[in-house]
């Protein structure tokens, strides 16, 4: 047995001053093992990307197959490369109405600098409108459209020309106008605290964008690909957006992530300027064939549409006197406990007790449940049970 944890400290730029530390051997289902053999069920799936939790045997089995053909060739040029084809044609089948071009890049981050480009390329127009508390990647255009604002002050100044509207204030939506390139929008706010969005409200938005000519972005990054009891959230609410933005769950655990829309807006990236948006790494022959087999065991098994009944499972063994509520939508589900002093402790004794959750970058006082989608019943009580009691001794 092997520690790494000082070279971590020493080698690894930190993100915080309060690392989780947790060290990892190996993974497998829902369950992360450390080096010293201790067994943590995973709540929150690399926040939402093992949707199919660890080491599912397909996909690794696609990786291993997809690494001994090749590896890196040139993923946008020139090349004619078979898992990106086989991959984005599948995503066309499933995918609502023009939803039919793929582009291919690395991470949710940087399909919404893409999705940015192609609207004000499209559109000719500047304005982008996004909604507060949003949160759609921490690059720095990506921050931009973010509407957690003390998060992103320290980097202003961010691009200009963003409004930001409430999510589920009908009466914003008549800010959007003709000058608007484009409409950013989780249809479930994740690093909220997973608000949903009121009857009627995206169903509006939609209007609003085809009365003005502005585009409508969907940003799925985090509920995508079977993470609210649907294979895309956009299915659930009967909503389809211009463009759609996906990363996260979509590569199985390998780094994947797309803008993906007609293929009249896409076209405009051909010309003016020819290689307007490029990218060296995107849409890599593995992760391609990881996305693949895991979107095709998601059709397959339609495992999915089982993650409603698991999140009300969730909800309904989560009963104590300190949680003010139970959001989510499947298997995206925020406890609120309404106080980040009690969750930052929850979670310290939670993951001593063998389970590891989560809080959210705008919402603190809430614990992130988002397990994978191949999580059981009998995961779920123990998990339940386990954060019961850290609730208890947090209250005692």
């Amino acid at each position: 047995m092997s520690s790494y944890r000082g070279l971590f400290f020493e080698h690894l730029a930190q993100t915080s001053a309060f690392p989780l530390g947790l060290e990892v051997e190996k993974a497998e289902g829902v369950h992360l093992y450390t080096p010293g053999g201790s067994k943590v069920i995973d709540l929150i799936s690399g926040i939402s990307v093992s949707n199919l939790g660890h080491g599912h045997p397909e996909i690794i089995n696609a990786v291993k197959e997809q690494a001994e053909r090749n590896l890196h060739l040139m993923v946008y040029g020139e090349y004619i490369n078979a898992p990106q084809v086989m991959l984005a044609s599948r995503l066309s089948e499933l995918l609502p109405g023009s939803l039919g071009s793929v582009f291919f890049v690395n991470s949710g981050s940087e399909a919404i600098e893409g999705a940015m480009k192609l609207a004000k390329r499209f559109t000719g127009r500047h304005e982008i409108v996004a909604f507060n508390n949003s949160y759609h990647g921490s690059t720095h255009g990506a921050m931009s459209v973010s509407g957690g604002h003390s998060y992103c002050s320290a980097f202003r100044p961010l691009l200009p020309g963003i409004r930001f509207l409430d999510f589920n204030d009908f009466d914003g939506i008549g800010h959007i106008s003709e000058n608007t390139a484009c409409v950013f929008a989780e249809p479930v706010q994740g690093e909220a605290g997973v608000i949903l969005p009121e009857q009627g409200f995206l169903q509006e938005l939609r209007r609003r964008c085809y009365e003005t000519g502005a585009l409508l972005v969907f940003d799925e990054v985090q509920t995508g690909f079977g993470r609210t009891g649907s294979l895309f959230a956009m299915d659930k609410y009967g909503v389809e957006p211009d463009i759609a933005v996906f990363a996260k769950g979509m590569g199985g655990g390998m780094p994947l992530g797309a803008f993906i829309s007609s293929r009249k807006i896409m076209s405009v990236l051909q010309k003016d300027p020819p290689l307007g948006h490029i990218t060296t790494f995107g849409g890599h022959p593995v992760s391609c064939a990881a996305a693949l087999a895991s979107l095709e065991y998601l059709n397959k098994t339609l495992i999915f549409e089982k993650a409603v009944g698991k999140g009300s499972l969730f909800a309904d063994l989560l009963r104590h006197k300190s949680v003010k509520e139970i959001r989510g939508e499947g298997l995206l589900l925020a406890m609120d406990l309404g106080d980040a002093g009690i969750v930052k402790d929850v979670l310290k004794i939670a993951l001593e007790k063998g389970v590891v959750a989560d809080w959210f970058l705008f919402n603190d006082e809430s614990v992130r449940i988002a397990p994978p989608l191949t999580i059981s019943e009998e995961e779920i009580e123990k998990s339940a049970g386990i954060l019961l009691q850290s609730l208890d001794e947090v209250n005692n």
